[in-house]
């Protein structure tokens, strides 16, 4: 028997990928790894690709998802933040404990509810 999946993963024949072509990547849509086709090319790479799921089109983002990618970039606004935030430290009370949210103040409400008037008898 012949490998099924043969034309699917050509470039695990150690040929260059192909228009059409299946490869796992990240589906900003459907917010998880999934099977793409390849749709376009710049020049040897892949420029964009459709999600097999969804069938949305996006540009190849070679299995990573750009918010995580993001959050490693922003160590420069990061330390500027700590530096202002240090020196406009928030006052907080003495009483409340580190780490725990404080409860808002709510004060008891009873429910009341109307009694219903009996029918009358004609």
């Amino acid at each position: 028997m012949g490998n099924i999946m043969g034309t699917d993963t050509s470039w695990l024949d150690g040929r260059p990928p192909r228009l059409g072509d299946l490869i796992d990547d990240h589906c900003p849509r459907c917010k998880r790894l999934m099977n793409h086709a390849i749709a376009s090319f710049v020049g040897d790479k892949v420029a964009k690709v459709i999600c097999q799921t969804c069938y949305s089109e996006h540009p190849y983002l070679e299995g990573q998802d750009k918010k995580k990618a993001a959050k490693a970039n922003s160590k420069a606004f990061n330390q500027v933040l700590e530096k202002v935030s240090s020196e406009k430290a928030p006052q907080e009370s003495p009483t409340a404990a580190p780490g725990k949210k404080r409860k808002a103040k709510s004060s008891y409400r009873p429910l009341i509810r109307h009694k219903a008037k009996k029918p009358e008898n004609k």
